[in-house]
C-alpha cells in the first residue's frame, strides 16, 4: 500500500483528505505543521506529500525545501493544497521544489487523479 503524509493545520481539512484518500487505497499519516511533518517521518518510505502552505511553525515552503535536502524524500512527489491562488506564490512553491499546486476547496475526484498521476 502506498504511503501518503497529509500536512494541514486544520483537523477538519486533515480528516476529510484523509477520508478520501483512505477511500483511493492509501495509507494516510497526518501531520499538524511542517515541523511536526518532519518529526515523523522517521525515515520510513513516503509515496507522496500533501501540505498546506500557511501553517504555523513551519509552513509548506519550507518543509518543502527541507524535504529536498533529504536524500531518501528528493525525488518524492509533493502536492502543495492551499488557497493561495497567487502565480508568485505558486512560482515560489515550484522553487522550492513542489510537483504540483491545488487550489483549496478541491474536488476529491480531482485530488485522486492527481495523485494517481504522480505517485509511482
Amino acid at each position: 500500500m502506498k504511503t501518503i503524509m497529509t500536512v494541514d493545520d486544520s483537523a477538519s481539512l486533515r480528516q476529510m483528505v484523509s477520508f478520501v484518500l483512505q477511500g483511493g487505497g492509501y495509507e494516510v499519516i497526518e501531520a499538524v505543521d511542517g515541523a511536526d511533518a518532519i518529526s515523523k517521518l522517521n525515515g520510513r518510505e513516503m509515496h507522496l506529500f500533501l501540505s498546506d502552505v500557511n501553517m504555523p511553525n513551519m509552513g509548506g515552503l519550507e518543509l518543502t525545501r527541507k524535504l529536498r535536502a533529504i536524500p531518501q524524500y528528493k525525488f518524492v512527489p509533493i502536492i502543495l493544497l492551499t488557497t493561495e491562488s497567487h502565480p508568485e506564490k505558486k512560482l515560489e512553491g515550484k522553487a522550492a521544489g513542489a510537483t504540483a499546486w491545488i487550489v483549496k476547496p478541491f474536488q476529491p475526484d480531482q485530488l485522486l487523479a492527481v495523485i494517481k498521476k504522480v505517485v509511482r
